[in-house]
């Protein structure tokens, strides 16, 4: 259903009734015992109304927006009323899984049906979105004063490298709404007792993860993710391969087979071979994390909203026990981690009026003040940890709450969000999604022992010359 179209003259009550009660069954599946604060807190819209633009000059439209399942859209779902209080706009709120997600975007921008007004979207994909014209560009509407009060939004605020993920050429394409950054996560109590120190090399990461081996007791000492896919293993072995110094150019040509790939390919071999649990080769986040939280996993490198499950009282058994660190420097002398967030694009198919709404539906959720209603200031249990300013991060509120993740946990964060960070971690092209699936099945393939490193890429390397001609 789109509701995207005010409600007609003739069955306003019943448009109006339908798309309240989608509103309200979001915030109640979201979190249902923050229902009636949160309309409550729908008249606290100071903090917006001290902005000097008319946040009801589109008062009637309504929008949908898809996102993924996730704790930190539910608590943007469960302030939507004060949206909808705030500007007379209704929105409805659709959950589609990360891997359906892309796909369904993808479709409903090409075939411009505007199911979307805007979606949680993968910065991957952006170069793809503008080749096609799908989106539209958002410098007109941060320049639009009229849109945007840029003393009260203050996008500079937004951290840079995300700001640089969701653009191409220098233009903004999409706002970062919440994001993360790669940190070295490491057993503090076990590195204590041998005297170690958290790696700054790959070398010594390797060191340490030797020191603390010991599968017949069911320690492992060190994982990273395994499991096929663009956003998997294709999420650690590109800050690998930029470590080594690899650039995925040559010219203009992408090259993924270089002596640089190869060495970062082996490294990355070795280790899971020598130092993981051996069904670390499908695993993803969440299962690494697990792994580390029931004390059968010395260390890992992965996202650092991973923090959630490690403290859960109910499943963790390592609360208390938990450091973190920056990635660590590779051969080449760069630490790199990722540029990943979920950022709103507006879908250019839209007409004008719907393309305001959306752009203040943007600007509402990724304020300084909605980042912070729904991380520290939320009523419920779950604190949003990839919140997008750097204001934010350097708030001794946010610090607070974050306190109890773990030794050193905002400082690893912030240094490498301000230091570590890469645009071309991954190959910025259209072609990106065959590319980067393409790039995990080599990678998979050479873990496993299928194929050996220099042959895996060497296939891929062809592969992604074919899909670059077609």
């Amino acid at each position: 259903m789109k509701e995207r179209i005010a409600p007609t003259p003739t069955q306003p009550q019943r448009r109006r009734a339908l798309q309240q009660a989608a509103s309200v069954g979001l915030l109640a599946a979201a979190a249902p015992h923050l229902l009636t604060s949160a309309h409550a807190q729908a008249d606290d819209l100071g903090p917006y109304r001290s902005a000097k633009i008319n946040w009801k000059q589109v008062e009637g439209e309504a929008i949908s927006v898809a996102v993924i399942p996730a704790s930190y859209f539910d608590n943007l779902g469960a302030l939507l009323p004060q949206f909808e209080a705030l500007t007379g706009i209704k929105v409805r709120m659709e959950k589609v899984p990360p891997g359906q997600i892309r796909q369904k975007a993808m479709l409903d921008l090409s075939s411009k049906t505007t199911t979307y007004a805007t979606h949680a979207a993968d910065p991957m994909y952006y170069p793809l979105y503008v080749a096609n014209k799908w989106v539209e560009p958002l410098d007109k509407y941060l320049n639009d004063k009229t849109l945007t009060d840029p003393a009260w939004y203050q996008y500079e605020d937004i951290l840079k490298a995300w700001r640089d993920a969701d653009s191409v050429d220098g233009k903004p394409y999409g706002i970062p709404y919440d994001g993360e950054v790669t940190v070295q996560v490491y057993r503090k109590d076990l590195y204590d007792a041998k005297g170690l120190k958290p790696a700054e090399t790959y070398d010594q990461l390797l060191a340490n993860a030797k020191a603390l081996n010991d599968p017949a007791n069911r320690m492992h000492g060190l994982a990273l993710r395994g499991f096929s896919g663009a956003g998997q293993n294709m999420y650690i072995y590109p800050s690998l391969f930029r470590g080594f110094g690899g650039s995925w150019f040559k010219g203009k040509d992408i090259v993924v087979n270089s002596p640089e790939a190869v060495k970062a390919l082996e490294w990355y071999v070795n280790a899971l071979t020598q130092y993981a649990p051996p069904a670390v080769r499908n695993w993803n986040w969440p299962d690494i994390a697990d792994a580390f939280s029931q004390g059968t996993v010395a260390t890992y490198i992965d996202a650092h909203s991973s923090a959630a499950v490690l403290n859960n009282p109910e499943k963790s058994k390592v609360i208390g026990k938990i450091g973190f660190a920056r990635w660590p420097k590779g051969p080449g002398g760069k630490r790199v981690t990722s540029i990943w967030n979920w950022g709103f694009p507006i879908n250019a198919a839209l007409t004008d009026k719907q393309k305001k709404a959306t752009w203040l539906f943007i600007t509402w959720a990724t304020s300084a003040e909605t980042q912070a209603r729904t991380s520290w200031k939320f009523a419920g249990p779950a604190k949003r940890s990839g919140v997008n300013r750097l204001s934010s991060w350097k708030s001794p509120e946010f610090a607070k709450v974050m306190g109890n993740a773990g030794f050193n946990f905002i400082p690893a964060a912030l240094e490498s969000l301000e230091q570590d960070t890469d645009v071309e971690w991954r190959p910025r092209v259209p072609q990106w999604p065959a590319v980067g699936e393409t790039m995990a099945t080599a990678i998979q393939g050479a873990l496993v022992g299928q194929k050996k490193p220099k042959e895996a890429l060497d296939e891929a390397q062809a592969r992604i010359q074919q899909i670059l001609k077609s």
